[in-house]
């Protein structure tokens, strides 16, 4: 077997299960879990209608590029909603199985083993950037984010010398955990950092369009580029993804975008790896990328629970004002999220993410997950708000 398997970590669900078995949390009170980041609204039903509309096509192999009105269909979503010039539908868009899937497969294509090979990831930070990482024979460079630095990577921390080393940087905005927002012009600094050492910029954007002012939704690293007028998006790519977007995570469906000259080479390691997108799953996506209203209504729904977890909790928690995603990031009482988590599971029956299972030791030694939890207000209104009822009760009993 393959030894880089050895050094890859538990994933935080795996150690967060383990945290909790040996406890019994009190028979009367259902079980909440805030936990994972799968969205509990109710899936876009033209997307549900079009996979029934085409389920004669699973009788066809599908192409690794997909089908050019998927393409092209991306490609105009895209561009109205970064502000881009345009992208080339053939050459600048590659439908996906979802980010997860994408994000492992383009480490591995893009990463070059016969030289020094660090990516940098926020820290804490979503699990298979490391774990793409290590399997591609790379050494990941944590970089803390903090609430000192808006919950963002601090790039001015890396020195020139660690820079030379760096072949990919991951952005992820808006942030999970933390639900940060990268501004236009770090992502233009990024940008010229780039092209200075010459590495590869991913940015993670499958919760785009999860954002709390209807007036200001996030910006974007292609929209970065088209700032800068960079329509070859040279040296970058995005990941996107219609699970949080239109509530639809089982049909692992998104697309990379950016620099076409990652692009071809990584189309050719995806006609190998053999994840073309099914054909009916295509059709689907079409017919949500098509359509906004839904969309719209989703943002509502998360703004409303929002709205209510944070009367709740704010007078007893700390955690930074969400700008998107849908997590909040509070800091706990007492500081000890792993102690904290065991507790609220035994005593309220809720299941929340100990910060400290989504970092590693950053700069100083220090894990910027510690102390912290990752809320996922994923489920209806009304079990999320039982659920940070119950938070509060704990906190106030001591």
């Amino acid at each position: 077997m393959n030894p880089d398997l050895n050094a890859l970590h538990p994933y935080p669900f795996e150690k967060l299960a383990a945290l909790k078995a040996a406890l019994t949390p009190p028979a009367g009170l259902e079980h909440i879990p805030l936990t994972i980041g799968e969205p509990q609204h109710a899936p876009y039903p033209g997307a549900l209608e079009a996979l029934v509309a085409h389920q004669l096509e699973m009788a066809r192999y599908p192409a690794t590029n997909g089908l050019p009105a998927l393409r092209e269909t991306i490609a105009l979503w895209a561009s109205q909603r970064f502000q881009l010039p345009g992208l080339d539908a053939e050459r600048q868009i590659l439908p996906v199985n979802g980010t997860r899937e994408a994000i492992f497969a383009f480490v591995q294509a893009a990463l070059d083993r016969n030289r020094p090979a660090k990516v940098a990831v926020p820290n804490p930070f979503y699990q298979i950037y490391e774990g793409a990482t290590l399997l591609a024979g790379g050494e990941p460079l944590y970089l803390d984010c903090t609430a000192e630095n808006g919950f963002r990577p601090d790039f001015s921390m890396v020195s020139p010398a660690i820079w030379r080393d760096v072949q990919i940087v991951f952005i992820c905005s808006p942030g999970n955990p933390t639900g940060a927002v990268t501004p236009l012009a770090e992502f233009k600094q990024l940008i010229a950092l780039a092209d200075e050492h010459d590495f590869i910029i991913a940015s993670d954007e499958c919760y785009s369009e999860l954002y709390l002012n209807e007036d200001a939704p996030p910006p974007g690293l292609l929209q970065a580029c088209a700032e800068l007028g960079r329509d070859d998006y040279r040296r970058c790519v995005v990941f996107h993804s219609l699970s949080k977007r239109s509530n639809l995570p089982g049909l692992r469906s998104g697309f990379v975008a950016g620099d076409a000259d990652l692009l071809a080479p990584f189309k050719r390691y995806r006609t190998y790896h053999g994840c073309a997108m099914s054909l009916p799953l295509q059709h689907a996506s079409i017919a949500a990328w098509q359509d906004e209203t839904h969309v719209r209504a989703n943002r509502d729904a998360y703004r409303e629970k929002f709205t209510a977890v944070t009367d709740v909790l704010a007078p007893v928690m700390d955690f930074p004002t969400p700008e998107a995603s849908f997590y909040l990031w509070p800091s706990v009482p007492g500081g000890d999220d792993i102690a904290f988590t065991q507790r609220l599971y035994a005593e309220q029956h809720v299941s929340v993410l100990p910060g400290s299972l989504m970092g590693r030791p950053g700069h100083n030694g220090h894990n910027p997950g510690a102390g912290r939890l990752r809320l996922a207000l994923v489920a209806e209104l009304e079990p999320t708000l039982e659920a940070a009822k119950r938070l509060r009760q704990l906190i106030e009993l001591g």
